[in-house]
């Protein structure tokens, strides 16, 4: 029971942070959005891999690559894509995008590490994003030409994602759910940053003393919360159950939204809500069992 509470908190940050991100991208350049959000993560897991690093389990050269493929596919990819798209499309199309992370993660899965796909597997997948769809759709879906840009850019990042669930969980088991979290920030970081410094972007830093209130609290929120504990209950979770069984989660995200618009704005959930939100709960639910 308690593993399925750390989903629940896990995807109310993943859920929240699409708000958030959406917020900064649009008063902040993404090449801002991410640099902090970046630095405040890996300074916050710098901490623990500083104090522990005694007692750590060498990192082998083989998986020191790893970890540096890991990095990428965390802040220069999936990250930058996420916050970028969303400078151009919703959160209800990004909140899609990930919605097919778990169909994303099977496939990977299956080609890279040659893993079994059940037909219930299989199953819950389809039933949970047939719910997702019926939430998403039902709150006005935006497919207008002028945000495929942004769509495109979101399933990009939900595919860097799913790189970095199905790699992340391969070093998770090995060295612990913190480690590589920090490790994967820490690398990420260093190649984002050394990214900036080596092409140049046609963008204006925003200098810490510029910033607003506002601008820190989403950057504060990303860097510390949905990046530092989202992201490490995340490689924790990964160590618990298989890729698949993690990443269809996602699919809760956009019913976890809509939840909470009802519960601070009063709204009353319609029926195509609540049967969008059975049936990908009931998807969900489907993948867990053994």
């Amino acid at each position: 029971m308690f593993i399925y509470i750390l989903f629940v908190v896990q995807q109310l940050i993943a859920s929240s942070s699409h708000i958030f991100a959406k917020d900064a991208a649009m008063i902040m350049h993404p090449v801002n959005v991410v640099f902090y959000r970046g630095a405040f993560a890996a300074l916050l897991y710098s901490l623990p891999l500083l104090f522990r690093r005694h007692e750590a389990q060498p990192v082998t050269n083989s998986d020191k690559w790893r970890y540096l493929l890991l990095g990428l596919m965390n802040i220069p990819l999936s990250q930058m894509f996420f916050v970028w798209g969303l400078r151009y499309t919703t959160p209800a199309n990004a909140a899609l995008a990930y919605a097919l992370s778990p169909a994303f993660v099977a496939l990977i899965g299956s080609i890279f590490y040659r893993e079994k796909l059940s037909a219930q597997v299989v199953t819950g997948i389809s039933i949970a994003i047939a719910g997702t769809a019926i939430v998403l759709f039902e709150n006005g879906l935006d497919t207008s030409p002028e945000y495929l840009a942004g769509n495109i850019i979101e399933l990009c990042a939900s595919l860097s994602w799913s790189f970095y669930t199905v790699l992340g969980r391969s070093l998770s088991l090995r060295y612990g759910a913190i480690r590589t979290t920090g490790l994967s920030m820490l690398t990420g970081f260093a190649i984002f940053a050394l990214f900036m410094a080596i092409f140049p972007l046609d963008f204006e830093f925003a200098a810490p003393p510029s910033l607003t209130l506002r601008q820190w609290t989403d950057l504060l929120y990303l860097g510390l919360i949905t990046s530092g504990v989202g992201f490490g209950l995340w490689q924790y979770l990964l160590t618990k159950r298989s890729s698949v069984q993690v990443s269809v989660f996602n699919n809760l995200q956009p019913v976890i939204t809509t939840i909470l618009t009802v519960l601070i704005f009063g709204l009353r959930p319609s029926l195509a809500f609540i049967l969008g939100g059975v049936i990908t709960l009931s998807g969900v639910l489907i993948t867990q069992r053994k």
